[in-house]
């Protein structure tokens, strides 16, 4: 007769106590990776509290209680000072019942443990564990849980510095296209305003999206399709100015159009082809835009038959001699890498008078990025 088979030993109590343990600290962590807020505080006390096994705790920034997590909270004006006291000494400190006083009898909030948090050599904040009695376990508990939130909140500090430098990097590419870019438009909409009216209204509004997409303030990233259709409205306007010198040939694969890409990481590349492909070639001049796939990949080559460059140049250009790089090339080379890896930089394959064609290859999918 078969019998079913079940599995009785699920491990020692230290292996059960270590899945608790990592269990707790999982679900305070994408909170803390916000930063030190009333919100994330809120989010994470109780975990930490689990952590600890205490019958309260506290998460305070540099000015006072952000949030408490069990019994006792007619404590929570007390903590102030307490906070004061360990700001001015900068480290982990014990408190007695003197400096808890409680008229409530069954109160377990007796004595406390507060620890600092700090973030690159700087207090941004404390954890406050309270107990019936002190004892040495638990003051070494608070130091090391406090250690561990320290360092979710440096890693939230970084996210954030890496917001804040992918922004100006964005912001510095927009100032490095906008000005040839609006000087040219404008002048070639004006060129039509008494000749062609209805069409340089029709530009006018182009050139109104266009710049409504470039200069947009909400998010890091993009779809390919919404860059590809700001892109098209860029080479209405360009072939407003250079007329049937410029022939523009677009082939894009349906199943790549929803492919998350950094934003205006194409569009300089088109601009580069326009710019320094055509401009000074006294002959019509060809742009190719593909996007392919490619497997596990996203394949965007933009290619031109205009005046090339030299290699060298183009090397320096994305190496980050700012001089050489006047439409942004090594800004979107860097953050191309930024975003993917090293592998995922732009190929550059050009020579003077053979054109040049730039390639740049996505994931499809890509943990943590999306449009």
């Amino acid at each position: 007769m078969a019998r079913m088979w079940r599995r009785k030993h699920l491990g020692s109590e230290a292996d059960r106590a270590t899945f608790r343990t990592l269990h707790q600290a999982s679900l305070a962590a994408p909170a803390l990776r916000g930063g030190l807020t009333a919100e994330s505080a809120e989010r994470s006390v109780r975990h930490l509290r689990a952590l600890l096994g205490t019958p309260a705790i506290a998460l305070t920034d540099t000015a006072g209680c952000l949030a408490w997590d069990g019994a006792g909270d007619h404590h929570v004006g007390q903590v102030p000072p307490l906070l004061t006291e360990t700001l001015d000494r900068g480290r982990t400190r014990g408190f007695e019942r003197a400096d808890l006083p409680c008229d409530v009898p069954a109160c377990e909030v007796r004595t406390a443990v507060v620890s600092p948090l700090v973030v690159e050599e700087r207090i941004v904040g404390t954890l406050a564990a309270f107990a019936p009695y002190p004892t040495a376990g638990l003051a070494r508990a608070v130091d090391e849980v406090a250690t561990w939130v320290s360092g979710q909140l440096a890693l939230a500090e970084l996210d954030l510095s890496r917001a804040r430098l992918a922004e100006a990097e964005v912001r510095a590419l927009r100032a490095q296209i906008s000005p040839h870019f609006v000087y040219n438009s404008l002048g070639a909409i004006a060129s039509f305003v008494r000749t062609d009216p209805d069409r340089a209204r029709e530009l006018l509004l182009e050139f109104a999206d266009f710049t409504r997409y470039s200069f947009r303030r909400h998010g890091e990233y993009t779809t390919l399709a919404e860059e590809l259709r700001s892109i098209e409205r860029y080479l209405l306007l360009e072939q407003a100015r250079f007329g049937d010198r410029l022939q523009v040939r677009l082939s894009v694969a349906p199943e790549v159009l929803a492919v998350a890409v950094p934003f205006l990481c194409v569009q300089p590349l088109v601009e580069n082809a326009v710019r320094h492909g055509l401009e000074g070639v006294d002959r019509v001049g060809h742009v190719t835009i593909t996007a392919r796939d490619r497997g596990q990949d996203c394949l965007i080559e933009v290619e031109d038959d205009g005046a090339g460059e030299d290699p060298e140049r183009v090397r320096r250009a994305l190496a980050g001699d700012a001089a050489l790089d006047s439409v942004g090339l090594g800004n979107v080379d860097a953050r191309l890498r930024a975003s993917y890896g090293d592998d995922y930089g732009l190929v550059v394959e050009t020579a003077p008078g053979a054109g040049t064609k730039v390639v740049v290859r996505v994931p499809k999918f890509a943990a943590g990025i999306s449009a």
